[in-house]
């Protein structure tokens, strides 16, 4: 299963309804299940268990579980103070090197203001590419983002219906999911490439 973290725990965060929608997207467009795994939900085994990599809580206990045992990964991140909330690089470093993102395939979402998230996508991609992820290179950056989910007279709901960006999501699911295929079919994938020889 693909699982698409949220990258906040801000409450009401549009990152959360950006996930929701691509979850609906992968259901809709493909037939295909995926998860969300919200930060929002995993920080309390954050902020109550061991620091940096001692994953004991029962609730972070799961999200790594979920996170190791993962087709891929989708990352939904809005830029705070130019980079990455502090809460998912955090989250990020309590998970287990090299099991958690190790030829792993990851994707992202960028949400931001005039930028659209470009900078905290690129600290990620430092990131994964140091810990030896696949990086889908098709990104997406939502310029404006909270523009988008402004109740308005025409837009009563305050739901995403820009065509534009509708389109980049449904682009960017059809090639990572054949990028997730591709590399099982040639055993690079973390759940298929053959295990190191024993010494």
């Amino acid at each position: 299963m693909k699982y698409v973290i949220v990258g906040t725990d801000r409450p009401g965060s549009n990152s959360k309804k950006v996930a929701e929608l691509v979850r609906e997207l992968y259901a809709k467009n493909h037939g295909e299940t995926v998860e969300i795994l919200d930060l929002r939900e995993i920080v309390k085994g954050l902020q109550e268990g061991p620091q940096y990599g001692a994953v004991s809580h029962p609730i972070l206990t799961e999200a790594a579980n979920k996170v190791e045992k993962s087709d891929g990964l989708i990352l939904v991140v809005p830029e705070y103070n130019g980079s990455m909330p502090g809460v998912l690089k955090y989250f990020i470093d309590h998970l287990k090197y090299p099991d958690a993102f190790e030829a792993r395939p990851v994707c992202f979402i960028g949400l931001g203001g005039m930028f659209g998230g470009l900078r905290p996508v690129e600290h990620l991609q430092q990131v994964f590419g140091y810990r030896n992820s696949f990086i889908f290179p098709e990104r997406i950056f939502m310029i404006n983002v909270h523009q988008h989910y402004k109740k308005t007279e025409a837009n009563p709901d305050g739901t995403l219906k820009d065509p534009m960006i509708l389109s980049l999501l449904q682009k960017q699911i059809a090639g990572f999911r054949k990028f997730v295929d591709a590399l099982k079919s040639a055993e690079l994938h973390a759940l298929t490439k053959p295990a190191p020889p024993q010494k």
